[in-house]
């Protein structure tokens, strides 16, 4: 699938953006999280690679990269 530890993805149709946290190929597996990051912290999902699209996939900026 080409998917990456640190890929934001969206979910079907939802609007929200997720982080690629972990991926397990042969398990089927990933993990992801809402981005941005919520001042507390964000629950971490796991769901079969097979329902997870990739739509306009790309790597968050560090929030000090303009500092």
């Amino acid at each position: 699938m080409g998917l990456h530890q640190g890929d934001c993805i969206h979910l079907g149709s939802d609007e929200q953006l997720y982080q690629v946290i972990g991926v397990d190929d042969h398990g089927d597996r990933c993990w992801l999280r809402r981005w941005p990051l919520p001042r507390h912290g964000s629950p971490v999902l796991e769901l079969p690679l097979h329902q997870v699209q990739q739509k306009g996939r790309h790597r968050p900026q560090p929030l000090n990269a303009g500092i």
